[in-house]
């Protein structure tokens, strides 16, 4: 038995994944949209600071907004597309 999946749309919006990043975050993030990227998700790992994931489509690779702003390039996670 074939199982549809269930989660459809596009996800939160925008503002609402932005509330969960500090200043410094949003303040790289910014920079980022500038350059195309966009906020995929925020990621909470268990008692550690709130970290985003920003996307970029053209190229399709991800990018980390660490808690001091700074930016990561290499992604620990394993992503499912």
């Amino acid at each position: 038995m074939q199982r549809s999946e269930r989660r459809k749309g596009s996800g939160p919006p925008a503002n609402v994944l932005e509330r969960q990043l500090n200043d410094a975050q949003i303040l790289t993030l910014r920079e980022l949209e500038r350059f195309g990227l966009s906020l995929a998700f925020v990621r909470r790992p268990m008692f550690q600071p709130a970290v985003g994931v920003v996307r970029d489509t053209a190229a399709r690779t991800y990018v980390l907004i660490e808690a001091d702003g700074s930016v990561n390039d290499k992604v620990p996670i394993e992503l499912r597309h």
